[in-house]
C-alpha cells in the first residue's frame, strides 16, 4: 500500500510539475492581416514566436518564395545577405544568412538546415529551419546563432487561401538584452508578411509549379 501512495504522489508531483512549467501562448499584436503571439520558455528569458496569417497563394509559390534565399535581403526582417550553400535535394538545403542589427550590436549570421515536406492526404506543407553548427567557419564582424529553430505550416483553405503559421525560437547571443530581443520579435513577422505578399505577386513566383508540391 504504501508503495502504491508513493508511486501515486510520485506521479502527482510530476504531472502537476509539466503543467505548471508548461506555458501558453499569449497575444502580443495584430495588424495587417498578422496575428502575433509568444510563449515563455524555461531556461531562458528569450520567448518564442508564433505568427499567422493567410495569403492567397499557390502552395508552390509559396515554397518557391521560401526556398529562394537569394531574395530573402528584398522581403526578410533585417536580412543583410542569404545565399544556398549546398543543395541536398530540391526539397533540403543547407542555407547562410546574416541579420542587420541596430547600432551599436554587431551584425549576426547563421547556418541552417532547410527541409520542406508534404502530408500527402491534407495537402499541408510544412518547412523545417533549423540551425546547422560547423558547416562553415565563423566570420570576423559577426556574432555567430547557434540556436535557431523554425517552422513553416502552410495549409490551403478555400478559394486559393493558404493559411501560413511561422513559429520561431532564436537566440541572438553576444550582450542584446532579451527585452530587445522579444520586442524586436513582434515587429518582424509582420513586416514579412506584408513583404511576402508582395513578393507573391512577382511572375517569377506565382506562375511557378513544382514537381514535389502538389495543389489541392
Amino acid at each position: 500500500m504504501k508503495t502504491l501512495i508513493a508511486t501515486f504522489l510520485f506521479y502527482g508531483f510530476f504531472t502537476f510539475s509539466q503543467t505548471k512549467s508548461e506555458s501558453v501562448w499569449q497575444l502580443k499584436k495584430v495588424e495587417n492581416g498578422v496575428t502575433v503571439y509568444t510563449k515563455d520558455l524555461e531556461n531562458t528569458n528569450i520567448k518564442e514566436l508564433k505568427a499567422i496569417f493567410q495569403v492567397k497563394s499557390s502552395l508552390s509559390a509559396l515554397v518557391a518564395l521560401l526556398n529562394d534565399s537569394e531574395s530573402f535581403p528584398q522581403w526578410a526582417y533585417r536580412c543583410g545577405d542569404c545565399s544556398t550553400l549546398k543543395r541536398i535535394s530540391d526539397s533540403e538545403f543547407i542555407r547562410y544568412q546574416t541579420v542587420v542589427a541596430p547600432w551599436p550590436v554587431d551584425d549576426r549570421d547563421f547556418v541552417v538546415k532547410v527541409k520542406v515536406q508534404q502530408d500527402p492526404l491534407s495537402k499541408v506543407v510544412t518547412q523545417s529551419v533549423i540551425v546547422f553548427l560547423g558547416f562553415i567557419p565563423e566570420k570576423i564582424g559577426f556574432e555567430r546563432i547557434k540556436i535557431f529553430k523554425g517552422l513553416w505550416t502552410l495549409s490551403p483553405l478555400k478559394n486559393g487561401f493558404v493559411n501560413v503559421e511561422y513559429q520561431l525560437l532564436v537566440d541572438p547571443g553576444g550582450s542584446i538584452p532579451a527585452w530587445l530581443v522579444n520586442m524586436s520579435a513582434v515587429d518582424g513577422p509582420i513586416e514579412n508578411a506584408v513583404s511576402m505578399k508582395t513578393m507573391l505577386l512577382k511572375d517569377k513566383y506565382k506562375n511557378v509549379v513544382l514537381a514535389y508540391i502538389h495543389e489541392p
